[in-house]
């Protein structure tokens, strides 16, 4: 279980190694994406809050990168944080998640990134529940919901 710590260790530029690299070109990524998922992985846009249903989806499974399709969140680690954006308390594995500090808009926070693809998720806070107390807020638009199979 990753802590906050780490996390702001991670920011410094101590990152964990990702499990695979996907690296495209910006004109790949343009053509793989929506207009809007290439802004906020690409570009590092946020999307509008409360602009997804996935805020209220709470059924088993996994969140991978729409990018690179890598696992990064499960379903049993999501809540409900009032932000507008699906909120989790931790990823699946702590190599796919990459941390940066950001600075922008005169805030200072930690920014989330696919450690595979360099796509741009969100950022982490230390607000969350316990036991992590960390809050994983995730543009929903950098995630697709994958089912979990029937075994």
């Amino acid at each position: 279980m990753l802590t906050w710590a780490q996390i702001l260790g991670f920011s410094n530029g101590a990152n964990p190694d990702p499990p695979r690299r996907v690296e495209k070109s910006e004109a790949e990524w343009r053509e793989q994406l929506s207009p809007e998922a290439f802004q906020v992985t690409r570009k590092a846009a946020t999307e509008r809050p409360f602009s997804s249903e996935m805020c209220g989806l709470f059924e088993p499974g996994r969140y991978a990168c729409v990018c690179c399709g890598v696992d990064l969140f499960d379903a049993a680690e999501k809540f409900e944080s009032g932000t507008g954006w699906p909120s989790f308390t931790e990823p699946v594995d702590e190599a796919v998640v990459a941390y940066h500090a950001d600075s922008s808009y005169g805030m200072r926070r930690i920014e989330a990134v696919c450690n595979v693809c360099d796509a741009h998720l969100g950022h982490v806070f230390p607000d969350g529940p316990r036991p992590t107390g960390l809050r994983y807020c995730i543009n929903a638009v950098a995630l697709e919901k994958v089912s979990v199979e029937s075994g």
